[in-house]
Parts: C-alpha cells; structure tokens; sequence
C-alpha cells in the first residue's frame, strides 16, 4: 500500500521539476508522473493474479518464482523488504520507458540530463514513445549521436512499490532473478549524479544474487543457459570494449573533422565485421544482431561502457568484505559518499584489486571470515550488464 509520502512525491516532483526548469520541462515531467501513476494503476497484488482462473499457466508459473526470488533477495542478498515485485502488471507493450542516450559526434562521453532528488544522469527517460522521439530527432539535428533504447524495468528508488511487468517476466530464470536483484540493488544503494556508480553497484548484486540463486535452486538447464548468455556477454562486451579504445584515440589525435569522421565509419564498420566472425563461435546465435543493426554509435556504446565499468570494482569490494552482503554494502555505501573525485579513485584503485580510504575505512580492506552458515565468496563472477541487455535491444536504468 502506497504511504501518505508515497502518494504526495510525483506532484511534488512535478512542482519542483517546474520551479526548477521552466515550462517547457513542466511537459516533460508532466508526462512522467502521468506514466508513473498509470503503470501504479495497472497493478495487481501477485497473490491475487495467482488466485484468477484467467491467469494462464505459463503466468502462473512465472509468479509463483518471482514470488519465491523477492523473499530470497530479502533473506540472502540482505536487500529490501518491502512491496516491490510483490504485484505484477501487463503494460500491453514489449518495453516500460524509451532512453534517450546521446553523445557528440567524436567524443564517447554521454550528454548529461538533471533532475531533482536523482541529480545528473547519462539519459533522458520518457513514457511517452512520440516525446522521446522528438528528443531523439532534435538531437541528430545538432549534430550529435544518439541511441533511444527500450527499457524492460526501472527503480523509483523505494518511493514506490515497483511491480513485476509483462515487458520481463518471460525472461530466461538466470536473467529474470538478475534483474529484480539488480533494481531492488538501486533501493539498497543510489549516489545522486553517478550513473557508473550505481549501474556497475546493481549490476554486481544481479548477477551474484542471480548466481546464489540458480546455485541452491536453480536447474542445470538453467544454470546452463545462464552461464552461457554470460559467456556470450562477457565476449561481447570485450569486442566493445577494444573498438572503444581505438575510438577514444582516434577522437584524441590531431586529426582534421573529416578525417576522424571517416575513421569513426571504418572503426565500426571493423566492429560490425568482428561481431559476424564471434557469431559463428556461438553456434550462429544471433541475439545481439538487433543490437548491431540500428544506431551503432557513440551514444550506444557510452550506454553499455555505465553498466559495466566498475563492476569488477564491485567484485573486489565483495571479495575483501568476506562474502557478507552486510559488511559489503557497508563498504560501497563509505564509497558512495566519497566525494566525486575521491570516489573515482577509490574506485579505480578497487579495480586494480587495491584497497582505498572510505569514510575513515579501508573500503577493499581484508574483512573478518565470515559466518559460518554464509557461502563463501569464490568461483568466477558473472559478467556484466544487466536490465540493459544489448541482445534484446534494451537500455534499462
């Protein structure tokens, strides 16, 4: 049930959003609280979906684990307790919000949008499909790079009860259990302004969570297909990851406009060649070619590189704090509220397997062994990205 807090936060949104910015954004955060209320509308508490002689079976199913996944965030991932994913909603379209992501021309650093309570953030999210449109052409008119990417699911932060949707609850069990992780992860943890600090935070919790789960409840075939998407990713991201490097130097030399202009076309036009020849390694699995075929830019390599570029940070940070998700999210938290420069630091120095100073901690510091009852940590890490998957042509938040 929605508190009395809850229900006053969109209007206030709304208000501030126009104090703030004027009447033109008065339209855009018009049409988010408008989106906002309905999806909250459309929601049905999961135990009453379940108990309708309508529900098909597959649903059914799909519930009754999404069910069972909410109480183990709670109980081993030491995440929120509260109504999020506890009701489920059919939106009747395959994505919840479009993201507008943009970048200039020969630069991969992502156009910032800011908004209250959030702060700055690498996107610009829209409910209405004509108004991201519109944004997205009006930017290709400036001149810059821009990707607008589907988005499954969301975080409103804990301000309300977010509800399972029809746009991922078909998902492969491994991905569906790392989504719902990775958004409740944004309910545990959020730094106001810093995309790559909390997408990388979420995107660690999903796919640890999404192991533990599959390790003590999964099946093996899927566990399987989830360890096989992650490997496919992992390989993906890799292939971006080298085309990023030869684009950041590119964009770096003395070049002239033109150019550079030709270097970016055969840079990706190289990428695009690199990808068909990893294919054929899959099997001819073609869950990335969406990805490939529309708006391979600067803007939608910037959207991947925020999911992904401090995971392994994450990932050391867990490994020093013991395996306990208490002591680690204690630790993330001392690093969050570094300021913004520290912060990258301290970050950076994690992604070399390095401790840093924290909030008078060591965040990375060799934590005391844990309990007993805890699964220890160990094993390869999954991957990287998370809600945002490139093989289903998504950008989530």
């Amino acid at each position: 049930m929605l508190t009395r807090r809850r229900l006053w936060f969109a209007p206030l949104l709304l208000l501030l959003g126009w104090l703030l910015s004027g009447c033109a954004e008065l339209r855009y955060y018009g049409q988010a609280v408008a989106g906002q209320w309905r999806l909250l509308r459309q929601r049905r508490p999961v135990d009453r979906v379940l108990a309708d002689p309508a529900t098909p079976a597959d649903l059914q199913q799909r519930l009754e684990t999404a069910r069972r996944l909410r109480d183990f965030a709670s109980t081993e991932l030491a995440l929120p307790e509260n109504g999020s994913y506890r009701s489920y909603a059919d939106l009747h379209r395959p994505y919840v919000v479009l993201n507008v992501f943009a970048a200039p021309e020969f630069s991969l650093q992502l156009r910032e949008w800011c908004f209250p309570v959030v702060g700055c953030v690498n996107y610009r999210g829209y409910f209405n499909a004509d108004a991201a449109k519109l944004l997205a052409d009006s930017l290709r008119a400036q001149g810059e790079d821009v990707y607008l990417g589907s988005v499954p699911a969301y975080s409103t932060l804990g301000w309300f009860d977010d509800p399972l949707l029809n746009t991922f609850i078909d998902w492969p069990t491994g991905r569906f259990a790392e989504l719902i992780f990775h958004e409740l992860a944004h309910q545990r943890l959020f730094i106001a302004g810093d995309t790559d600090f909390n997408e990388s935070f979420a995107t660690f919790v999903g796919q640890l969570g999404a192991r533990r789960w599959l390790e003590r409840h999964g099946t093996p075939e899927e566990s399987k297909a989830y360890a096989d998407y992650n490997r496919r990713h992992e390989e993906f991201l890799a292939l971006l990851l080298a085309s990023r490097q030869q684009l950041e130097r590119l964009y770096a030399s003395s070049e002239s406009a033109a150019a550079k202009r030709a270097g970016k076309h055969r840079l990706l036009a190289e990428l695009c060649e690199r990808y068909r020849a990893l294919k054929q390694n899959w099997g001819g699995y073609a869950g990335y070619d969406s990805w490939f075929a529309d708006d391979l830019n600067n803007a939608k390599l910037g959207a991947v590189h925020a999911y992904t570029r401090f995971v392994p940070a994450f990932e050391t940070l867990f490994a020093r704090s013991g395996g306990d998700f208490t002591v680690f999210y204690q630790a993330a938290t001392a690093v969050g509220k570094l300021p913004p420069i520290r912060r990258e630091a301290c970050l950076r120095a994690l992604l070399q397997g390095n401790a840093c100073a924290a909030g008078g901690s060591i965040a990375g510091a060799t934590a005391p062994e844990p309990l007993a009852n805890r699964d220890p940590p160990g094993g390869a890490w999954p991957r990287s990205d998370t809600p945002a998957h490139p093989d289903d042509g998504n950008g989530g938040t």
